[in-house]
């Protein structure tokens, strides 16, 4: 019996660490919340801290997500 495209990736997401999901899910709200404080603020300053912030969530979206990638190749 064949296992579907989707079982089997449900198979794949059961062996991650739903901590580290987890982790995603609120990186990708940090990103968020980010761009829609740049989009409010007028300050120079508060925009560069924005951008800084900003940065620093993807950059940290970008580790995430390359871990949970080197973890499904090692399931």
């Amino acid at each position: 019996m064949r296992l579907s495209r989707q079982a089997k990736r449900s198979m794949k997401a059961r062996r991650l660490d739903p901590e580290l999901l987890e982790e995603l899910k609120q990186a990708m709200g940090t990103i968020d919340t980010a761009i829609n404080r740049f989009e409010q603020v007028v300050d120079p300053t508060l925009i560069d801290c924005y951008i800084y912030e900003l940065k620093a969530a993807q950059l940290r979206y970008q580790f995430l997500l390359r871990s949970i990638k080197e973890q499904e190749t090692y399931a």
